[in-house]
């Protein structure tokens, strides 16, 4: 298999299919999108984290279909909804959970839930997100539920990011820590050694995630999860997610690819708003 160095030659058009749709327009509902929205004093990085999850809020509005994160940072966004349910700021809200975890969250703060089945068209996601590069594309999924959100947030007509500024990357795979590959249980080992030798020019190492307990981590789906390790960011991203979707047995893999509408950073100087 051609290494991931030489994807470079493949283009936007070869992998449309990765792009589960295209970023749209939004407003929040009380909120100016100045890049340079407020200063803020010294924080801790859930102080980050929350302060960031706040103003992505500020696009919910009553009525909507929304689909909700899973996360540190997307439990703040959890909290302050059904905060604002229960005061009655906001109405009619129904939210679409990408993990056991955060549903169980939500159904602890009475925000009313539903299923793509049933609603197979959202309003808004929002959710945090563990690498964002200059482009707005992410790696997502060191929580686990990386299949459930790129569903989730695919079938939204908006998808706002929150992170805090030690996210921002200058390539995907630049943090040197995981991008999850969710996997089949059977032969997990197998798929595990192709992911290596793929990215092996990128100095990648692959390794099963596990407990603490040293057992396998399970998905909500029942699936394993292979994190890649990146020493040199991935050059080709479109072609990166394209090169590993062909490989049997992989459910999903963590590179959301032109789906962010919004990504909200808080870091030490402000609040700090990209959009496309």
């Amino acid at each position: 298999m051609a290494s991931l160095s030489l994807l470079s030659s493949l283009h936007h058009s070869t992998s449309a299919h990765l792009i589960l749709r295209s970023p749209q327009p939004l407003k929040p509902r009380a909120f100016s999108t100045s890049i340079r929205a407020q200063a803020v004093p010294a924080l801790t990085q859930d102080g980050l984290k929350k302060l960031a999850a706040d103003k992505a809020v500020d696009y919910v509005k009553s009525g909507m279909v929304l689909g909700l994160g899973t996360g540190s940072t997307a439990a703040f966004v959890v909290d302050k909804i059904g905060g604002l349910l229960k005061s009655g700021e906001l109405k009619d809200i129904i939210g679409i959970p990408t993990s056991k975890r955060t549903e169980e969250q939500a159904r602890s703060l009475g925000i009313p839930l539903t299923t793509l089945d049933d609603h197979p068209l959202l309003d808004l996601a929002i959710d945090g997100a563990d690498e964002v590069d200059p482009g707005l594309n992410l790696v997502k999924g060191r929580g686990g539920a990386l299949l459930r959100e790129k569903m989730v947030e695919a079938a939204s007509k908006s998808f706002v990011v929150v992170v805090d500024e030690s996210k921002l990357v200058s390539g995907l795979g630049g943090s040197k820590l995981a991008m999850p590959v969710e996997v089949v249980q059977f032969c997990w080992k197998y798929n595990l050694v192709r992911l290596q030798d793929m990215f092996k020019e990128l100095g990648c190492e692959a390794k099963l995630r596990v407990n603490a307990d040293g057992k396998p981590y399970v998905t909500d789906n029942f699936n394993y999860i292979v994190d890649l390790y990146f020493e040199t960011p991935i050059k080709d991203g479109l072609g990166a997610g394209k090169e590993i979707g062909k490989l049997e047995g992989v459910v999903e893999h963590g590179l959301f690819l032109d789906m962010a509408t919004a990504v909200i950073i808080a870091g030490k100087t402000g609040v700090e708003v990209k959009s496309k």
